[in-house]
Parts: C-alpha cells; sequence; structure tokens
C-alpha cells in the first residue's frame, strides 16, 4: 500500500500560532502585565491593552521571549493593540518542523499497527510518502494515518444565556458546543491544555466500567493541570477531542477537587474500539500540521502471484 500526502502548510502556521497564543498568556500572567485579551486574526495576534505603559512593558518582555515573532503597535479608538507575527524566517523552519513532526508521527502510526519494514520519506517541501508492505487491513491503516485527533482542555461558561446562544447570539470569546451524550454548553475559546503534552494514552475502563482513556501529562502538563483545577474547583472543564478540524466536547465534568499526579481521563459514551483508536492516536502524538491524502495505490497479492509464475515459467523455459 502507498500513500501520497500533502502538508496543509497554512495550517501549520496556524498552529504555532495557537500555541503562542497561550504561551504568551501565561508570560504576562506571570510577569503581572495588564492585557485586556487576545485574539487571532488571519495569520496574527492582536494583544489588547487599556493603556500604552502596559503595551510598552509586554513588548519588552515579549521580545526577548519570543525571538520568533514580530511586533508592531497599532491603536483602535481607546485600545492599544500589539500586533504579534511570525517572521518569514520562522515560518520556513516551522513549515519544515511541520513536515519532520508529521513524518515522525506517522512512523509512531505505523508501529502501532504493526507493519514490518514500512517507508516513510519526504517528498518535496510539502509531501511525505508512505510505503507499508503487507498490510492486511488497508481501510483501517488508512483511517489511523490519516486521522489528526487532537486534545485540548477549555473551561465552560455556564453563566451565559445557552439559549440565546442557541438563537445564534453566541457571547464574544465562547463557541457553542453539543456534550456527547448530554446537552448544549458554551465553551470559552482559550485553550489551558493540548494534547502535546501527553506522554502516555492506553484504554481502559472508568468507574462505571464504561470504555474510557487514561492519559498520563509530563511535568509540565501535570503542573497547569494542577494549577488548573485548583483555580476553578465547583466549575465544569472541558475535553475536547478534535478531528479533521471538528472539535466535540467528549465529557464535560466538574473540577470538585485539586487534581495531581498528571492523569487524567476521559469517558463518555464510546465503545471500546474507538477508546482504543483514541488512545493509539493520543499515544502516537498529534499531527503538526493537517494532511491530506492526494493519491493512493494499492498493490494485491494477485500481481505478486503472477511475477512467481512468470518467474517459473522462465526458469523452466532457460533449462529448456
Amino acid at each position: 500500500m502507498k500513500i501520497l500526502f500533502e502538508v496543509d502548510m497554512e495550517g501549520a502556521l496556524s498552529k504555532s500560532l495557537d500555541r503562542y497564543s497561550i504561551d504568551i498568556r501565561s508570560s504576562l500572567r506571570e510577569k503581572r502585565i495588564a492585557y485586556a485579551g487576545i485574539e487571532r486574526q488571519d495569520q496574527t495576534l492582536i494583544i489588547k491593552f487599556r493603556d500604552t505603559d502596559s503595551r510598552s512593558q509586554a513588548e519588552d518582555e515579549l521580545k526577548s521571549t519570543y525571538a520568533d515573532l514580530s511586533f508592531k503597535q497599532e491603536k483602535v479608538e481607546n485600545r492599544f493593540h500589539l500586533i504579534a507575527s511570525i517572521s518569514p524566517d520562522a515560518t520556513i523552519r516551522m513549515q519544515d518542523s511541520a513536515v519532520l513532526q508529521n513524518i515522525t508521527t506517522l512512523r509512531n502510526r505505523v508501529n502501532e499497527l504493526g507493519v514490518a519494514e514500512p517507508i516513510i520519506q519526504k517528498a518535496g517541501a510539502d509531501r511525505v510518502i508512505v510505503q507499508l508492505p503487507g498490510v492486511q487491513d488497508t481501510a483501517k491503516a488508512k483511517d489511523i494515518l490519516g486521522r489528526t485527533a487532537t486534545l485540548e482542555i477549555r473551561m465552560v461558561d455556564d453563566e451565559r444565556d445557552i439559549d440565546a446562544a442557541l438563537r445564534g447570539q453566541v457571547p464574544f470569546g465562547l463557541e457553542l458546543y453539543e456534550e456527547r451524550g448530554g446537552g448544549p454548553l458554551l465553551v470559552r475559546k482559550q485553550v489551558l491544555l493540548t494534547g502535546e503534552r501527553i506522554t502516555d494514552a492506553q484504554p481502559g475502563f472508568d468507574q462505571d466500567n464504561q470504555p474510557a482513556v487514561h492519559i498520563s501529562l509530563d511535568n509540565n502538563g501535570s503542573r497547569i493541570f494542577r494549577q488548573l483545577t485548583r483555580e476553578n474547583v465547583g466549575r465544569r472543564m472541558a475535553i475536547l477531542l478534535i478531528e479533521r478540524n471538528i472539535a466535540e466536547v467528549v465529557t464535560a465534568p466538574v473540577i470538585r477537587e485539586e487534581i495531581g499526579g498528571g492523569r487524567v481521563q476521559i469517558s463518555g459514551r464510546m465503545t471500546n474500539i474507538e477508546a482504543r483508536d483514541v488512545a493509539l492516536l493520543l499515544r502516537a502524538g498529534a499531527m503538526a500540521a493537517p494532511m491530506d491524502i492526494i493519491e493512493e495505490r494499492t498493490v494485491g497479492p494477485s500481481l505478486g502471484q503472477e511475477n512467481i509464475e512468470a518467474g517459473m515459467t522462465a526458469v523452466a523455459l532457460g533449462f529448456a
């Protein structure tokens, strides 16, 4: 089986900006620099301030911390903005890095499938060739390799009017989702934790003996999750699974207490097969950028048998 993937370079930059948005929020909070919000607009981040002093202080701090970003100042009405964009040199590096990371992720997924002697290599600037000899279930292999499951943890906003949101009046900074097996809910756009912090994911069962995925976080992820749960006791936390740019709230539990140890459980009306596949995808790592299949070829065993028979005939004729 041979598959040719094309990496979405715009998607790679978009994911990089999402990561920068999270990191910039953390940096500004850590340095106690007041800001009025961060907004994505095309391929830029707009950091909003109420006064020029805060903006100047933030610009100095961010320039020293994020060398790959360029900044420019802008004033809109009574707000003072700082526009952050990825520099051209950094853009090229990120796109190359996205292709290499996707190759690593594909290798991890192929290893999970148990295919012997696969060939995974870069083809041009934005394409990857995958050759899988002896694969039995080609549909399963294609599905696992082409999926782009990522995980996001955000907070639920239960204070806004959900009925108005259902009528199309979704408040700024929020998104309307349907919880799996539950009702509609408003989720904040701010991503607090992503699947990049995952070190392991295994299928299993929850306390009600229903299929679940048990996730382990790295040290930084554990620290963020512990702080998140400590500061939001009594509130709901949404765990989103994102595949092919479609996000779904798998579960939205209420935080009862601070959770340490870096262990997270995902459960919510999933089958054993789905839990196993999701664990495989999260364990193998997320794609740095979305990929599309632009060419696919499958060589069946009949062609190999014809070659064997032709070879035997050639040998017989040669002896004759």
